[in-house]
Order: C-alpha cells, then structure tokens, then sequence
C-alpha cells in the first residue's frame, strides 16, 4: 500500500486527520514530517529518511503552508523543480486567504483544501481525498522535465531565423543581454 506523507507541524492536526481516516477506512500508510526541512529530506531521501524501506516515496504529499524553517510554499516550489516521478501535493492548511490559495496553485498545487473545525467534514475530506487522490486518479511514471511548472510559460522563439524553445544560452539572462535578435512568435 502506497504511503501518504503529511507535512504538518500541528500534533493536533496529525491526530485528527488519522482519527478521520480510521473512520473512513483510509488504511495507507502515514509519515509525517513536523517542519519543511524535514519534508524536503524525507522526499529527497537524505539523513535519517535514506531508508527508503522504512520511509517509502510517497504518492501523495499533504502540505500545510505555515511551517517551522522551511515554509510550506517554498517546500512545494522545491518539490516542483525537481524531476522524475510526478508527485501530486494537496496544500491541506488552515488558511482560506486567496493569496495563498493562487500563489500554491501558481507553484503547482494539485489542490488546496482548508481544514475544516468540524470533525464531521473532516472525515468528508479524508474520503473525498481517498476517493479520487487514492483511487481515481492516474499518474505518469515519470514527470517531463519540460513540463510547465511554477506558472512558467513555454513560449517559442525566432533566434536570428532558427525557431527555438527554450531559448538558449540564456538562462538566467534577461533580453537585453542575450546574444540573439530575438522575436516572441508564440
């Protein structure tokens, strides 16, 4: 059974949602990881998470954003910039500020849920999370590393008559330092 990491600094956030998903009979196993450090070295498998036997790559990450040294939306940035499995991660917070909610999806949240005071919809979003993040939906094996992340757009060019994407030798560099007379076509 595929285990699910919990990124979420709260005890009391942690004992609720596994209370929740005993009841809506969501066996997978759970990790947690209490800050955005130890998310980003669980997920990259470093220090005491090199175990992958004893601490699988999750198929799902739920992210709280307001957390201790690394910051929930930082942590997903991370985890959007880097490449292999395509990895889907519910921003599961206590925040409903709309800032937050564009931003994440910005940075390429799957979802954005609000954690509900209610245990009742709480136990809704476990199942609803069950039923189609655990059951409905399908991955790729593997993610593209052209894939367009962090609300980056992939645009086509015409470098001196050659059309071209990505552009390059440019990276980092902004239009008016690149080497090239260069036209936006797309």
């Amino acid at each position: 059974m595929k285990t699910i990491l919990q990124v979420e600094d709260d005890p009391n956030d942690v004992f609720l949602f596994k209370h929740a998903m005993n009841k809506v009979g969501l066996t997978n196993p759970v990790q947690i990881a209490t800050d955005g450090q130890e998310a980003i070295d669980y997920l990259y498998g470093e220090g005491k998470f090199a175990d992958r036997a004893k601490f699988p790559y999750p198929c799902l990450v739920l992210l709280d954003l307001k957390l201790p040294f690394v910051m929930g939306l930082e942590v997903l940035r991370w985890i959007r910039k880097q490449h292999g499995k395509a990895l889907p991660v519910i921003v599961l917070t206590a925040s409903a500020e709309e800032v937050d909610i564009a931003t994440a999806y910005r940075l390429g949240a799957n979802g954005f849920l609000t954690k509900p005071s209610e245990i009742r919809k709480l136990e809704e979003m476990v199942k609803a999370i069950k039923d189609f993040w655990l059951t409905q939906n399908v991955l790729p094996q593997t993610s593209s590393p052209d894939a367009c992340t962090e609300g980056t757009v992939n645009r086509v060019y015409r470098v001196e008559g050659f059309v071209a994407n990505p552009l390059p030798a440019v990276t980092g560099k902004r239009p008016n330092e690149w080497p090239y007379n260069v036209e936006v076509i797309s």
